[in-house]
């Protein structure tokens, strides 16, 4: 983590927003809810003001909405969150129409509307749901209307087995979505501390200027005591955002003025500025959205020919084949080490790959009985940062 001063990190925050053309706000349960696990909605309330007036800059605002379960717990009258994944699937799905509810009335007040979009993972990792689901927020925006996009809680169920939403990921795919976004993930710290937050001497911090190893470490469930709030997963999405080139705040969800102060170019939560090269276009679908249908191991020299020099992937240097899949479906590509190195859409159908795997590309044809391609996979189709799920 590079250290900087105080000016030059004002003038960082002051560009970002400068250059920002789309804005995607994330907001948990823990920020949503009451005290009784009930949908605070002058929270809800106090969001969609400052969302309104981000879109009014001209900027495509878009929110991720945990709270589902929320609005369906003070729906039904209970006195606390059920724990048992059957209640609730139902309950996330009886609340989503309040939640939604909430969001609109709000949104109404100040002259526009909520587009409710539901998401599954899926959703995403199919080329063409990736684009439909970029083209249907795009349209959202010309109406003038305001996205709410949350995960589909009644069919995917993973978010609900914790207390608290983790839509960090999902947010931080819909950034990817857009160029020229900042994602804004708001939660119930101030920021990424030095130490733990609730110890008196931890400071927080303002800028991070490379999102390594050793600030993920700072937060590691496993042998911190800085965790909390689920800030692993939300420094987990910084990073695949950083990937795409996309800054990323993790700031103060219940402060009420939050979104205007970022806006306003106040140190408020914790700025990850992106590396200055990103994955762009169909590559940064292919390194963090897309299904991966298949491994290829792949030999050292295979390995140094597309990290040191470039190149694509030819079949001489793939030594094993894991998996079924067609032409076009993205495999992972592993080293000797075993360890996943990049990622890419392959040429050829699996049971190709296995027939040709270490053969000079001139025996293709030979083997296949045709030979479209000199290579298993091609640079422009190839990803070599992949951030792990």
């Amino acid at each position: 983590m590079n250290q900087s001063s105080d000016f030059d990190d004002r003038v960082i925050r002051q560009q970002v927003i400068d250059s920002t053309q789309c804005v995607v706000v994330k907001v948990g349960t823990r920020v949503l809810t009451t005290s009784d696990g009930k949908l605070d909605l002058q929270r809800v309330d106090r969001l969609a003001e400052q969302l309104c007036r981000i879109a009014d800059s001209g900027r495509q605002t878009i929110m991720v909405s945990s709270g589902a379960v929320g609005a369906g717990v003070a729906k039904l009258g209970l006195s606390q969150r059920p724990t048992d994944l059957k209640s609730l699937q139902a309950i996330a799905a009886i609340g989503q129409a309040d939640l939604i509810g909430a969001y609109e009335k709000s949104l109404q007040k100040r002259g526009r509307h909520a587009a409710q979009v539901l998401l599954t993972r899926n959703d995403l990792r199919r080329r063409s749901g990736y684009l439909h689901v970029r083209n249907a927020l795009s349209g959202i925006n010309e109406l003038d209307a305001i996205a709410v996009v949350n995960e589909n809680d009644s069919v995917a169920v993973a978010e609900l087995k914790t207390t608290f939403g983790d839509n960090d990921r999902l947010a931080a795919q819909v950034a990817g979505l857009f160029n020229d976004a900042l994602l804004i993930l708001l939660t119930d710290v101030e920021g990424l501390y030095d130490g733990h937050p609730d110890e008196t001497d931890s400071q927080r911090i303002d800028v991070v200027h490379e999102l390594n190893d050793g600030v993920m470490a700072m937060v590691d469930d496993e042998v911190s005591t800085v965790s909390k709030g689920g800030m692993g997963g939300k420094l987990r999405a910084s990073k695949l955002a950083n990937s795409h080139g996309h800054p990323t705040i993790i700031g103060p969800g219940k402060d009420d003025t939050v979104l205007d102060r970022i806006f306003a170019g106040e140190a408020v939560g914790t700025l990850f500025v992106p590396p200055k090269r990103s994955l762009k276009g169909r590559r940064r679908w292919i390194g963090s959205s897309a299904n991966v249908a298949g491994t290829l191991h792949l030999d050292a020299g295979a390995v140094h020919a597309l990290q040191k020099k470039g190149r694509s992937l030819l079949a001489i240097g793939i030594v094993r084949v894991e998996g079924t899949f067609a032409h076009g479906n993205v495999v992972r590509l592993v080293g000797p080490d075993g360890v996943e190195f990049g990622r890419g859409l392959s040429n050829y159908r699996s049971h190709e790959v296995a027939r040709i795997a270490g053969k000079p590309s001139e025996q293709i044809e030979w083997i296949l009985g045709h030979r479209p391609y000199e290579n298993v996979i091609h640079r422009n189709n190839l990803v070599l940062r992949v951030v792990p799920e």
